[in-house]
């Protein structure tokens, strides 16, 4: 966060610099107040660049072996321009390289763990569970602490869903 602040103080910088050069050149015409709104539209364009870069930024970090299942978009009243294009607020990431496939009679069962990232503010928030998965009935179950599945955390998967591709039509 500390390197995000230093950020919006260059970029309000170079934009208070861009209206101070655009005052000199138009030979002093522009107002003086020309000056700090530059720096706020620099500002505002350097915490925009990250609100949508922050999922391709935080995504190129993820280990190998791990394969993004969901992301969610939206748009907030407060933030005007994401009306016009809605932001990536979280993503769900599945931990392939670690999770354990068996194929059994009752067709392929699978134990993984997801980790969903969410965007609060200029901060990432990561919330981690244990899922199973039964390929032939397409249901997820999260596990407790025992392993065992809750059955009131059921979820249906549709056959052409990332996650369901990724451990039940994998070759692993």
């Amino acid at each position: 966060m500390f390197w995000h602040l230093i950020a919006a103080i260059v970029a309000g910088t170079a934009g208070a610099g861009i209206a101070l050069a655009l005052r000199s050149l138009m030979r002093k015409r522009l107002p003086k107040w020309i000056i700090p709104v530059g720096a706020g539209l620099g500002m505002l364009a350097y915490t925009i660049h990250y609100e949508y870069t922050w999922f391709e930024s935080t995504q190129a970090r993820l280990p190998e072996g791990s394969v993004v299942v969901s992301s969610e978009k939206g748009n907030m009243l407060w933030r005007p321009w994401t009306l016009a294009f809605p932001m990536p607020l979280a993503y769900t990431v599945l931990d392939e390289a670690n999770a354990q496939i068996q194929d059994t009679d009752q067709g392929r069962v699978a134990r993984f763990v997801l980790y969903r990232f969410e965007k609060t503010s200029l901060m990432s928030t990561v919330q981690s569970g244990r899922y199973q998965l039964l390929c032939r009935e397409k249901a997820m179950f999260r596990l407790n602490e025992a392993g065992e599945a809750k059955v009131e955390t059921l979820t249906q998967l549709q056959q052409g869903s990332p996650l369901y591709r990724s451990i039940c039509e994998s070759g692993r």
